[in-house]
């Protein structure tokens, strides 16, 4: 799997906050005069004209059923904070058993709708889906040649998730020649990518790998294959594909029906993103885990008595647990210096773990791990759900050592866990997506395991001998280098790291090595936030060097 790159320049301006922009536009005034509500209303309305909402436009068929088309596509934008406004190519009559029948809008009202919308309303990026025909793609092309946007989202939509067909073989010769060079990412899944390239057979990641490259010899800045229909996979797995690298993105395999309209919402999502400017992989990415976080909160909804069901796009306002706007991105520089508190320490120095942390913060700590071996549960839990609020508002992400109960109870970032504890795998699926896990692994074995498992992050050691952790076997810098050489995910350095060692564990310059996991160094001293800051120091000091 490629490792994933800095992202490009966005492709849409920074928006200005209402508080910048009130700023900009309010005149100079005493501080001690407050404006008249009339005045304030009036600099309201200028700084909303001067922060253009992020604008969608989706082509696409209408879904009679809601699950997918045009009513997912408003759904999904929606969700994401986005605009969305509609042209309709095509009204079906389907349900939750399949579709029952298509009605394609004729061509010179669809260019009329066009038409409409992208002379008036500032769209920012226009998602394609359902196109019945190939005047269709014809009118539609024509139209952004006269009204450009910053970005074109193709869901080649060919086949519903149910098997009908949507769209003839006619449209494909102009898809192909016509629309996908226009595009800035074309988003097939695994039997759309194969109609697409002459009904080729797709079997396999090097299957879709091929797919991506000749999709992309077609035209399109970006090709995303996905790989939720392939047969005998344990994650769903995409393929990004930029024209130099390919970019392996894995998640979690959701068992439920309800899956129609997941396409849609993928390739809306994108859209969305893009619209907010962000960076097409960083688009991609928030699309996919949009996408994984509705199947799971949705698995188990019944609507319709047919084989495929739709989710629920809106589940956030329903489960404030997984709120999308409340889970912490992984992010793996956040390994570069790992706090891991300890119950007995702070004991001795006479601190809280409350005190602890934000000592730990204050000196620079990237990521806090509380590893409260001796505390009573509920104790733990209060002083969890505190340590969280002051870990969100510093913006650094909070895990619970083995504690998955707790790390669900104080909505935590994720957890991390040893090889005697609960598999990743099932950590997943009771924390659902988004979070944040961890597992500490001594092996290639372990941490090839934990990534089939859908870790997110490994920790190997011990590096060094400890006093942590009784009976742990000290793996050395071969040790550490072998399974560094050896992971597909990011690896933070643990055991026995100080001040004395942690530049030269840096030093060694490891493929996926993130950064040092730290103890005693911290918090077995006086002073946490001076010790803290002093390790960064070091760590910063030999990355320069390494």
């Amino acid at each position: 799997m490629a490792s994933v790159q800095p992202p490009p320049a966005p492709l849409a301006p920074h928006r200005p906050s209402i508080a910048a922009a009130l700023r900009f536009y309010s005149p100079a005034v005493s501080p001690r005069v407050s404006p008249s509500p009339a005045a304030r209303s009036r600099r309201l309305a200028v700084a909303a004209r001067a922060m253009p909402w992020p604008h969608v436009l989706t082509v696409a068929g209408s879904d009679s059923g809601a699950g997918a088309g045009i009513q997912a596509d408003i759904k999904a934008c929606a969700a994401l904070g986005a605009y969305c406004s509609s042209v309709i190519t095509a009204v079906t009559a389907q349900n939750t058993v399949g579709v029952q029948g298509v009605h394609a809008v004729p061509e010179e009202f669809v260019g009329e709708q066009l038409r409409s919308v992208l002379s008036d309303m500032s769209v920012d990026v226009v998602k394609t889906g359902m196109l019945p025909s190939a005047g269709i793609v014809k009118v539609l092309c024509e139209s952004l040649r006269k009204f450009p946007v910053k970005a074109l989202v193709v869901d080649p939509v060919m086949v519903s998730t149910s098997g009908d067909t949507l769209s003839g073989p006619s449209t494909l010769t102009t898809y192909r020649d016509e629309l996908f060079p226009m595009a800035d990412i074309v988003t097939p899944n695994v039997k759309e990518a194969s109609k697409l390239l002459g009904d080729v057979s797709l079997q396999t990641i090097s299957d879709m790998r091929s797919a991506a490259e000749s999709i992309y010899k077609l035209g399109p800045k970006y090709v995303l294959v996905k790989g939720g229909d392939m047969p005998d996979s344990t994650d769903a797995i995409d393929v990004f594909f930029d024209g130099k690298e390919f970019i392996e993105l894995r998640g979690l395999r959701i068992k439920t029906r309800n899956t129609h309209g997941t396409g849609c919402t993928l390739a809306s999502c994108i859209a969305a993103e893009l619209a907010k400017g962000a960076s097409m992989l960083h688009a991609v990415e928030a699309a996919k885990k949009f996408v994984e976080s509705a199947l799971y909160h949705s698995k188990d909804l019944v609507i319709g008595n047919g084989p495929q069901g739709p989710f629920d796009h809106l589940f956030s306002l329903k489960s404030p647990l997984y709120k999308m706007g409340s889970l912490h991105k992984f992010n793996p520089d956040d390994l570069f210096l790992y706090a891991v508190t300890d119950s007995g320490m702070n004991k001795k120095w006479g601190r809280s773990i409350e005190d602890a942390v934000k000592a730990a913060i204050e000196g620079g700590a990237t990521i806090v791990q509380l590893r409260e071996k001796d505390a009573e549960t509920r104790e733990f839990l209060e002083a969890a759900k505190t340590c969280v609020e002051i870990c969100r508002s510093s913006g650094v992400p909070l895990l619970i050592n083995d504690r998955i109960d707790v790390a669900l109870a104080c909505n935590a970032d994720g957890v991390h866990v040893g090889q005697s504890d609960m598999p990743a795998w099932e950590v997943r699926e009771l924390l659902g997506p988004g979070k944040i896990i961890g597992v500490s692994c001594k092996t290639p074995a372990q941490a090839e395991q934990a990534w089939k498992d859908g870790a997110d992050y490994i920790g190997c050691g011990g590096v060094f001998p400890t006093t942590t952790k009784a009976n742990n076997p000290t793996l050395g810098f071969e040790g550490l280098r072998t399974v560094c050489f050896a992971s597909k995910l990011p690896v933070v350095a643990i055991g026995g790291i100080n001040a004395r060692n942690a530049g030269s564990v840096m030093e060694l310059g490891l493929p996926n090595l993130k950064g040092v996991a730290v103890v005693s160094a911290l918090f077995d001293r006086e002073c946490v936030a001076t010790e803290t800051r002093s390790l960064r120091s070091i760590l910063m000091n030999a990355c320069s060097r390494s």
